[in-house]
């Protein structure tokens, strides 16, 4: 492994592919709901723009908009100023696990 392959897996540490997915959210903030959208998903993470984010660390839940609402537990763990957050999801009930799965492999490309 050469020093740039090094450096590349430091910057890159995603192992789940990313889907380009837009769609509305509400973020469960205490009393507080925050409304953003989803840049892009994958099965263990989303990029949420919101205007004003959450620190790295915090958790919430959120509802993601689709035709039946899924439900998401969620940790930041990355900010991007002026943009949004990076985040982890568990998925908390068996009909969330089931319509989240649902909706990746209607964005995954088809296998050959």
């Amino acid at each position: 492994m050469t020093i740039g392959d090094q450096a590349s897996r430091r910057l890159e540490r995603r192992w789940a592919p990313r889907f380009s997915f837009r769609a509305g959210l509400e973020i469960e903030w205490g009393s507080a709901v925050l409304r953003g959208n989803t840049r892009d998903i994958s099965s263990n993470g989303m990029f949420i723009e919101v205007p004003d984010t959450l620190w790295v660390g915090a958790g919430f839940t959120a509802r993601l908009h689709l035709p039946q609402p899924v439900k998401l537990d969620c940790l930041v763990k990355r900010i991007e100023p002026g943009s949004g957050m990076g985040v982890s999801v568990a998925l908390p009930e068996t009909e969330s696990q089931k319509l989240y799965h649902d909706l990746l492999s209607a964005l995954s490309p088809p296998s050959r």
